[in-house]
C-alpha cells in the first residue's frame, strides 16, 4: 500500500511505534535509535546498556513490514520492519525511500521530543544511512549523529538531500564505524561514505578488522570513548 512500481509513495510514511527509556536528566541529550532491515525497535535497545546507560533514547520501529509483531510459528515474534523496499535500494529508489524515512523520523522528533532537547540519532546498516540523512535533511536539530555500518544515498533525485549545500558549515560530529568484512554493503560504498562524512561533518571514521555487517565490542569501547570526548554521554568506570 505504500509501494508504486517506480519505488515512490502513495502516502507519507508514518512512524507508530516506539520504545523509550525516559529515566536520565533533560539537560543530556536523548538518542534516537534506528535500526536496520528485518528488525525491529528492541534491537538497538539493548545495546544502549554498553553505549550510553545513562542517557534518554526513544526506539524507532520502521513503518514498513516484513513481519509482524507476533506472528510467526508460536506468536512470539518481535517483528520485522523495513525503513526501505529493499534491504539495499540503490540510485533514485535509494534518494526516494531515504528522504521519506528521513522526514518520518524527523516528524515523529518534532511531535515527540522537546524543541530545547539535544537529539542524536544512532543508526545500523539502513538505520546508519538515516542517521546521515537525518543531517542532510534537517542538520540543524542533531547535536550529533552515529552511523554504524552505514551507508549513503547518492542525492541524484531533486529535493532529496536539501541541506547537502550548508551542512558543512554546521561542522556536526559524526561517529562512523564499519566492518572490514562487511559482506552486505560493498567495500566502495562504505569508503564513500566515509569520505562524503568527511567532507561535511566533523567525522571521526573507525573500521574494524575480521567484522561483518555487524556491531562489536571494541566499536562499543570506541563509540563511548567518543561520546564522552563530545560531552553527550558520561564516561563509564
Amino acid at each position: 500500500h505504500y509501494c508504486r512500481p517506480n519505488g515512490g509513495y502513495t502516502e507519507a510514511m508514518k512512524i507508530t511505534k516506539a520504545l523509550t527509556r525516559l529515566t536520565g536528566p533533560e539537560t543530556a541529550p536523548m538518542f534516537v535509535l534506528l535500526h536496520g532491515w528485518g528488525s525491529n525497535e528492541a534491537d538497538l535497545a539493548d545495546m544502549m546498556r554498553y553505549v550510553a546507560p545513562y542517557n534518554d533514547f526513544a526506539s524507532l520501529r520502521a513503518p514498513l513490514v516484513l513481519q509482524e509483531a507476533g506472528s510467526g510459528e508460536f506468536g512470539f515474534g518481535q517483528g520485522a520492519y523495513s525503513w526501505f523496499h529493499d534491504c539495499v535500494p540503490s540510485g533514485e529508489d535509494l534518494d526516494r525511500d531515504a528522504y521519506a524515512a528521513a522526514q518520518a523520523i524527523d516528524d515523529w522528533i518534532a511531535r515527540n521530543v522537546s524543541e530545547d532537547r539535544a537529539v542524536v540519532p544512532i543508526g545500523f546498516s539502513q538505520g546508519g544511512l538515516l542517521a546521515i540523512q537525518l543531517l542532510r535533511v534537517h542538520p540543524e536539530r542533531y547535536a550529533a549523529s552515529i552511523s554504524l555500518s552505514g551507508f549513503l544515498a547518492p542525492g541524484i533525485v531533486a529535493g532529496s538531500a536539501p541541506a547537502d549545500s550548508h551542512v558543512a558549515e554546521l561542522n556536526i560530529p559524526v561517529f562512523y564505524g564499519y566492518g572490514k568484512n562487511d559482506t552486505v554493503i560493498p567495500m566502495p560504498a562504505l569508503f564513500a561514505t566515509a569520505a562524503w562524512l568527511d567532507e561535511h561533518t566533523f567525522l571521526t571514521s573507525k573500521s574494524y578488522r575480521g567484522l561483518d555487517h555487524a556491531v562489536s565490542l571494541n566499536e562499543f569501547s570506541d563509540l563511548r570513548d567518543w561520546l564522552a570526548a563530545h560531552d553527550i554521554a558520561p564516561g563509564i568506570l
